[in-house]
């Protein structure tokens, strides 16, 4: 099917552009935050995957942000880089029962 292939060639190539576009802005936010640069890859990997496994919406790109970076550096600088996993965690278990109550709508 045509329309099929061109779709699919054109989620590849959009999928494409955002993982170029998030390797330097994942490096940076984690020099921000005080981790290896390699951390904060492999972080922006995971979240792809979960942005693209769960997502349903095909406008929205998840990546990191700057004001999660400022708290990751405080948490990293205080208690060291072990808890950063935890954190992920507990921030997306956060996500998760918000969105579950359906509180997207008040963004």
């Amino acid at each position: 099917n045509p329309t099929r292939q061109r779709e699919v060639m054109t989620a590849l190539t959009a999928g494409l552009a955002v993982s170029l576009a998030m390797v330097p802005e994942a490096v940076s936010f984690s020099f921000v935050a005080g981790v290896s640069p390699l951390v904060g890859l492999w972080t922006t990997v995971v979240l792809g995957f979960f942005a693209a496994a769960f997502g349903d919406r095909a406008g929205i790109c998840s990546s990191a942000s700057g004001a999660c970076s400022v708290v990751v550096a405080a948490l990293c600088a205080s208690h060291g880089p072990g808890y950063l996993a935890g954190c992920a965690a507990l921030a997306g278990i956060l996500q998760i029962v918000a969105g579950s109550a359906g509180m997207g709508k008040l963004i």
